[in-house]
């Protein structure tokens, strides 16, 4: 079954017994909101104020979705060996940062990616209980699809990754399965992959399998409109660490991806790197996207993500956009919106 998304900005209602005829999911690409571990790497005022200026847009939205980047619990065993810190990375945030998140506007949040088990299996576990307490739905290991009701429509949150134990990215065929079963039970299913090298050379979309460091990162393109075929409404993508174009395909949203968002340490957010943009996607019941809006947010550290007046990472998804896709697949505003072009 196929059913979503009308952005009216704002949150849902009902004129007398009928159901809003769409509404508005915003998503983020990278978070990791600092770290305890091997050192106390968290933000000064603890992280009170590190999302304050972006909570406006993502909890108008009707749902909003992000990576977690990392894990969050209380102690625990690392799975790898970092020999050099300032090379390799384990993240942990302690268990109060999911009320950071919650109170920001977030509902759903992807553990897939090569973060989420810096803990190992039970880091990710362990993380999975402090959401659930904080009532944030969750996705990424195998087993572990988010599932809720909202005006009447049934929802699904999947995500994918190339990473252990988690649903894989570069398994397309087992992607089509999942996804076909999710459709068939749910009016909306969102996707969320984490997957592509790494970069600002990774901005392009190569329409090939990703490699990095000999990893394989994917076959990006080819996986969006493979689960968008089997079902998916909305597709989101992150893991480059920086913005990627956007695509419609099926009269469906693609977002390559959303590049870093709010990555306190470690993550590097040099050039490209620190742009934070924010996707609010208007999609109608039957999921057909219907209109958007980039809001462009920039990371100066040790700020969380803030606004950026010059709308950079509007304008670079706008030119990766159109020099991939050309200029008759959206019609973009000066003001950071777009539609599809008539």
């Amino acid at each position: 079954m196929r059913t979503v998304l009308l952005i009216v900005l704002g949150a849902l209602t009902s004129v007398g017994s009928a159901q809003q005829a769409s509404f508005s999911i915003a998503a983020v690409g990278d978070i990791m909101l600092g770290t305890d571990h091997p050192d106390n790497r968290l933000p000064d005022d603890d992280g009170a104020s590190y999302l304050s200026a972006v909570t406006a847009v993502l909890s108008r939205a009707d749902i909003a979705v992000g990576n977690l980047e990392g894990t969050i619990l209380d102690g625990g065993v690392p799975s790898k060996t970092c020999d050099n810190p300032n090379a390799c990375f384990l993240f942990r945030s302690p268990p109060r940062y999911a009320g950071l998140l919650r109170d920001a506007g977030f509902d759903a949040l992807s553990l897939a990616n090569n973060h989420a088990r810096d803990f190992g299996e039970d880091g990710r576990s362990a993380t999975m209980a402090v959401l659930d307490q904080y009532g944030l739905q969750h996705s990424g290991r195998r087993g572990d699809i988010a599932s809720w009701q909202n005006d009447g429509l049934r929802f699904a949150f999947i995500a994918f990754s190339p990473t252990l134990e988690s649903y894989l990215l570069n398994d397309i065929p087992m992607a089509i399965v999942e996804v076909t079963a999710l459709a068939a039970q749910h009016d909306i299913v969102i996707v969320s992959f984490h997957g592509g090298a790494e970069g600002p050379g990774a901005m392009p979309l190569p329409f090939v399998e990703e490699f990095y460091f000999g990893e394989t990162r994917g076959e990006v393109v080819r996986f969006a409109r493979a689960v968008i075929d089997a079902g998916a409404d909305l597709v989101v993508g992150h893991g480059p660490h920086v913005p990627r174009a956007l695509e419609i395909y099926s009269d469906r949203l693609i977002a390559y991806s959303l590049g870093n968002f709010a990555t306190y340490y470690g993550l590097s957010v040099a050039g490209p790197a620190g742009l934070a943009p924010i996707l609010e996607a208007e999609i109608d019941r039957e999921g057909r996207f219907l209109s958007g809006a980039i809001h462009s947010a920039v990371q100066i550290r040790p700020n969380g993500p803030s606004w950026d007046d010059s709308r950079t990472a509007y304008d670079v998804i706008r030119r990766l956009t159109e020099e991939t896709f050309g200029t008759s697949m959206f019609s973009f505003a000066a003001d950071g919106t777009f539609r599809p072009a008539p």
